[in-house]
């Protein structure tokens, strides 16, 4: 049966969506898909072919963004008009991608960190998919995809980022109070798939990430490093990155190369709507959508990047890596689901330009190299590491999968090496001259 149109909700005005298209879909009893509302976006796509909102490419390629948005939300008992504020979220998101330019992709994940209804409901984060009913369209001002927001939970979403967002939405799939074959969202949900099911945890995300590697390429961060290769009074390439120290600030090639690297995600210790958005399409962490064995830190859109010629590429002996407890949480991810797998990971400062980029040795584009494991470029320091090395310090570190267990501040060092890493509190972030 075809999905019953309720009524179009007139948006418009300084709002980026000209409406959305609010359907009850009686779901398919024989698939154990319950009714449901289903929402369509009209607006990131072109609507008007006339260049007024839109660049006008051809029929071939994409129609505005190449997309819109769809969700679908489990109708409650008695329910007799659908829920208006999806229509809101949807508009939220497009906001970013209109102000960003940044488009969404199947298997993205946004971090909203409050109920989608402002409710109290546990159902705060989303990924996205392609819906399983709207097929791309081809239309007079190009070809439209329609991609579903899906609603999960904290849990969900950390999952996705470790892993990726296709696996979990997978997981989402076989379990059908969590959404189903057509991954409807419910927000009364009370219970994440690892609540229901404690096997998925250990079994499919684990072993995911053992055997595929993590997508999460990096994240912005509480975090600092110091140079300890030369004595601290040497203020001209002594200690580059400091607490208590005014940081030189990276050149706009490097900054860009950074962004790029951090261009998706979920900022870790801030809480945004979503990424942060400005003139300069600066976002919060990086989710690779494309992983390759072969890695770069190259910019997707770009050449290799050539260092700044007013700021020459240091070679250090000595560093000293300082996380808060959260940040340092992410360390064996790092090393295990992507140097292990020929890839790198970027931690950047939410307070200052301080960048720390851990390099596996299949990396292209790296300015640390083996002979020179540690590198900075003004305040961007890249850590090399062996697989070997990296099999040494998962051992070590392996109670910073347990940060309860400790106490801060927690000190582990490689003297041979002349590697020394710190989780400190965040107050030491927080006030650079506590």
């Amino acid at each position: 049966m075809q999905p019953i149109l309720i009524f179009n909700l007139m948006l418009g005005g300084p709002d980026p969506l000209d409406y959305v298209s609010m359907y009850r879909n009686l779901g398919n009893p024989a698939l154990n898909v319950p009714e449901h509302w289903h929402y369509v976006s009209f607006g990131l796509s072109d609507l008007y072919g006339d260049n007024r909102v839109h660049e006008f490419t051809g029929t071939d390629g994409p129609s505005g963004f190449g997309f819109e948005l769809t969700f679908r939300l489990k109708r409650e008992t008695g329910e007799s008009a659908p829920p208006t504020w999806p229509a809101e979220l949807m508009q939220g998101l497009a906001r970013y991608v209109f102000q960003s330019e940044n488009t969404f992709c199947s298997g993205d994940h946004v971090s909203w960190h409050s109920p989608l209804d402002n409710s109290e409901s546990r159902i705060q984060h989303m990924l996205l998919t392609e819906d399983p009913q709207m097929q791309p369209v081809q239309t007079p001002f190009g070809v439209v995809n329609f991609l579903q927001i899906v609603g999960v939970c904290t849990e969900e979403l950390h999952a996705a980022q470790q892993w990726n967002g296709q696996g979990i939405l997978e997981l989402l799939r076989t379990v059908p109070v969590a959404g189903g074959l057509w991954l409807i969202t419910d927000m009364r949900r009370g219970e994440t798939i690892f609540e229901i099911d404690p096997h998925l945890q250990q079994e499919r995300v684990d072993k995911g990430i053992e055997t595929d590697g993590s997508n999460l390429s990096g994240v912005s961060a509480k975090c600092a490093w110091d140079d300890l290769s030369r004595p601290p009074e040497d203020d001209e390439d002594s200690r580059s990155i400091c607490i208590g120290t005014q940081p030189r600030r990276l050149s706009g090639k490097d900054t860009e190369q950074i962004r790029e690297t951090l261009r998706r995600g979920l900022e870790i210790n801030s809480k945004p709507v979503l990424p942060p958005i400005n003139a300069q399409r600066q976002n919060g962490l990086n989710y690779d959508r494309a992983p390759s064995r072969k890695d770069s830190l190259e910019s997707e859109s770009s050449a290799a990047i050539i260092p700044h010629e007013l700021i020459r590429t240091r070679q250090l002996e000595s560093v000293h890596l300082k996380f808060n407890q959260e940040s340092g949480a992410l360390i064996p991810l790092c090393l295990r689901g992507r140097l292990l797998h020929g890839r790198h990971f970027t931690y950047k400062s939410i307070t200052g330009d301080t960048a720390i980029t851990f390099v596996s040795t299949g990396v292209e584009g790296a300015f640390a190299t083996e002979e020179h494991p540690y590198a900075a470029h003004g305040p961007w320091l890249q850590i090399l590491l062996t697989e070997e090395f990296v099999e040494r310090m998962l051992e070590d570190l392996e109670d910073l999968t347990s940060p309860e267990e400790f106490k801060l501040p927690k000190e582990y060092s490689w003297p041979e090496k002349k590697l020394k890493v710190s989780i400190l509190p965040d107050a030491v972030f927080d006030n650079p001259l506590h």
